[in-house]
Formats: C-alpha cells, structure tokens, sequence
C-alpha cells in the first residue's frame, strides 16, 4: 500500500509461532485450554463474589476488578489466536487490527492498576485494621474503579489516533497472532517518532510508576509487619498479601522480559519475541483465580459451596456460609 491511501483498505496478516508453522495444529489444543481454564476460573470468581455476602468486603471487590480485566484480556486475544493456529494464517482488516490493539493494550493497563490498588488495599488492611471496612467503602471502591477505566482507555485514544494518521508501504505481516502497537509501527513507512514518544511516556507513567508504587506499598508493610509483638499475627497478615505478590510477579516479570526483548533482543530469534509476549498474555488471566482460590481461604469456601450447589451433594447445599 502507497502513502495517502485509505486506512479502511489496509490489511494485516496475522501468523503463529515463526519456524513452527507445522506444529501449529498442535498448539491448538494449548491455547484453547487456556482459554478455558481463563475464562472458566475467572467467571467462577466473579459469580462467587457476587454471590455470596460474606465476599462483599473490599479485598473480594478488588479481585473481581482483577477476575474482570483479566476476563476482558482473554477475550480481547479469542477472536484471532485459535483461528491462527489453526489455519495457520489471518487476515484482519486496519479498523479490527486497531481496535483489538486498544483493547489489549487497555485490560494490560488495567491489570497493572488493578494490582497497584490491591497493593494499597493490603497496605490499608494491615496498617488500619480496625477501620479498614469504613475506610475502604463501596462507593470509594466504585470511584477508584471507574478511575482506572478512564486512566487506561482515555489515555490510549491519542495513540489510536497518532495510527490512523500513518502510512503503511512495507510488509503487512505482524509478528504475532493478534495486533500490538510495537509491531504496528514496525511496519509503517511515516515517521514513528511521535507514537514512539508517546508509547514511551504511557510506559513511564503506568508499566514503570505502578510496579515502583507496588513496591513502596510492600515496604510500607513489611515496616508495619515488623512491628507487630506476635509471630501468628505477623504470620496471618503476611499470608493475605502471597496471592497478590504472586499475581503481581507472574504480571511484571514476563511484561519485563518482553520488553527488554523488544529494546536490546534485536538479534534475538524471533520465537523468543512470540514465546515472551504469549507468556505475558495467556499465563496471569489462567494463574491468577488459581492462585486466589488456592491461597485465599473465603474464596476457596465460596468456589466449594458454589459447587456443592450446583452438583447437589447431600447436605452441602444446606450449610450456611460462615466467614
């Protein structure tokens, strides 16, 4: 495609894993087990928290935001990933292409936030106790999660449009089996310095504030932790914050490796970069209600009940819920 034509007209292709086009058919199964251990764990929690009243606390609020955006992740990738690897190839259109963009670079935002206001959430929870219900209401619980949705979707719109200004003249093959920024750009023809600008303060201000933030919530609490006489208490306080610290690792470490892989792996193979950014994508949405069901003792309760319901076990369905 020449400058100045159309953006409507322009089409990507879509591909799999580079040099493993034979086994495509193979990753198949994989891929479409992830999405369903994803969507399934992800959709158990959020009905679990809706329904019983003893998960109506803020700590159960929060990890239906993350449940949700991780759910809003997984569907962003569905449409195109099984196609590709099963069919080995996919053509999507500039206007598709872009919108699936925005919506994975949003819920990947989320995600971040999200495990930025669950770190102030367990900060709150360990250093005020007593107060932390009224501290930590409802309504401010609402307010905090419609500023993430503005923080991550207001501020990807001038990127969206800063692409649809650009000229696309080289090879229309993106490296992955869904559309990214980075490798949006790879392919324009137009000076790039703009988006890359802009990408890049978008990274400063969410993908390196939040982990930084994170990370000064935690010492705060490992202060507060260190002054607290007993051992069981210090122990139990510190056992409501594993989940998140494993959610919060599971998220920063691959995004990391992906983007020092993106800056200085140049000469890297490309499977290295395809591999980094599926980890990035597939694997905290599959681990993240695992972790929570596991780790956290009033989920796993709810998930149990929830089950006995639904399968009618004798004498199960009967139990009154108890925190």
């Amino acid at each position: 495609m020449t400058p100045g034509n159309s953006s409507d007209a322009l089409a990507f292709l879509l591909v799999g894993i580079p040099g493993l086009a034979d086994l495509h058919r193979c990753f198949f199964i994989p891929f479409c087990l992830m999405y369903l251990i994803a969507m399934l764990g992800n959709c158990t929690v959020l009905l679990v928290v809706r329904t019983y009243r003893g998960l109506h606390e803020p700590m159960c609020y929060f990890l239906s935001m993350l449940a949700t955006t991780d759910l809003g992740l997984t569907l962003s990738t569905l449409p195109t990933v099984p196609y590709v690897f099963w069919f080995g190839a996919m053509e999507i259109s500039f206007p598709v292409c872009l919108t699936q963009m925005f919506c994975i670079h949003a819920f990947s935002f989320m995600e971040s936030s999200v495990l930025l206001a669950m770190a102030f959430d367990r900060h709150m929870a360990i250093y005020y106790p007593l107060r932390y219900s009224s501290i930590l209401t409802p309504t401010k619980i609402a307010k905090v999660g419609l500023g993430i949705v503005c923080r991550c979707t207001l501020t990807l719109f001038p990127l969206i449009c800063l692409l649809t200004r650009m000229s696309f003249c080289r090879s229309h093959v993106l490296s992955h089996s869904y559309c990214l920024h980075q490798d949006m750009i790879r392919l324009a023809c137009t000076d790039t310095t703009l988006n890359s600008l802009y990408g890049l303060i978008l990274v400063l201000l969410i993908v390196i504030l939040d982990p930084v933030l994170i990370t000064v919530s935690y010492i705060m609490i490992f202060k507060t932790l260190l002054g607290i006489t007993s051992r069981e208490k210090q122990a139990k306080a510190l056992n409501t914050c594993i989940s998140h610290f494993s959610a919060v690792l599971i998220f920063y470490v691959p995004m990391v490796g992906l983007s020092i892989i993106h800056r200085y792996g140049k000469n890297a193979a490309p499977i290295s970069h395809v591999l980094m950014a599926n980890i990035y994508l597939f694997i905290p949405p599959v681990l993240n209600p695992i972790i929570y069901s596991m780790q956290t003792k009033h989920i796993r309760k709810g998930i149990i009940r929830l089950l006995s319901q639904r399968l009618a076990w004798p004498g199960h369905g009967k139990q009154a819920w108890s925190r």
